[in-house]
């Protein structure tokens, strides 16, 4: 029998191409410095990983915790909590997410959801919002994301897209903002992955890359599901989605895959 979804849109409107956590690794990511370098590319649409802080404030992280990405333990002191979401964004605004990457991009601070989202708003850019909870926060972040982001984009011809492997934080943005467009995110295809994603009312699955085949991407398109895949680095796997008419993929190769030149 075919499954539809009802949340699936008439005209997808999002392009292809998806630069991961701003510009993938020519930039800090998840700052506005990789977004601006990405941007720099062609690139019309970007990735990016959101949390929240102690005092609730989405900010941009990909980790559970400070230390890789951030100076947190010179900036915080060793006896702090290294669990991001454990500080005030007024302590995490402080920190320097550059100067791991390259000195360059030294000072670069971690950037606020909304600080994002008006630099994607006044450029016309869009928006793949993964939502990062901490752990044990799934709901209530899933809930927080999908409000700011509805009351960011409100009025806006295109929202962003919320993204999670978390499936509480997912049912919680349905439940919080059943209006923007929603994406199961897959690092293996479990039992009842399409049931799922049609229960969250998903407009897409975003799978790594390698899940992508004849067999699921049928699955997915006969449940009206778009087909997004991360992260795509190599030329002979970006033509194989290609060759599977996948509908988007997410890359570190904002370099080497541009829209301008999007069958590369």
């Amino acid at each position: 029998m075919k499954m539809i979804s009802k949340n699936k849109p008439d005209n997808w409107p999002y392009p292809r191409w998806i630069a991961h956590r701003g510009a993938g690794k020519l930039a800090p990511e998840n700052t506005l410095a990789a977004f601006r370098l990405g941007a720099s590319y062609g690139y019309q649409m970007f990735e990016c990983d959101v949390k929240l802080s102690h005092d609730e404030v989405p900010f941009l992280l990909h980790d559970a915790t400070l230390q890789r990405t951030t100076n947190a333990r010179d900036q915080l002191g060793a006896g702090n909590s290294a669990v991001a979401g454990d500080h005030p964004w007024g302590q995490l605004a402080q920190l320097d997410a550059g100067s791991w990457h390259s000195r360059r991009f030294a000072g670069e601070p971690l950037p606020s959801f909304a600080a994002i989202a008006h630099y994607c708003l006044r450029n016309g850019y869009f928006l793949n919002i993964e939502i990062k909870p901490t752990p044990g926060l799934e709901r209530h972040t899933g809930e927080v994301v999908a409000n700011h982001a509805a009351r960011l984009w409100q009025g806006a011809a295109v929202p962003p897209l919320l993204t999670s492997f978390e499936v509480p934080a997912l049912e919680a943005a349905l439940a919080a903002q059943p209006a923007l467009p929603r994406g199961l995110l897959l690092d293996t295809l479990w039992t009842g992955w399409v049931e799922t994603a049609l229960r969250l009312n998903c407009a897409a699955v975003i799978c790594n890359q390698a899940l992508w085949d004849n067999s699921s991407v049928t699955q997915a398109k006969s449940a009206g599901l778009r087909t997004l895949s991360y992260t795509v680095n190599d030329e002979w796997a970006a033509q194989r989605l290609l060759d599977l008419e996948t509908d988007g993929i997410i890359t570190d190769r904002v370099d080497l895959f541009t829209p301008a030149n999007p069958e590369a």
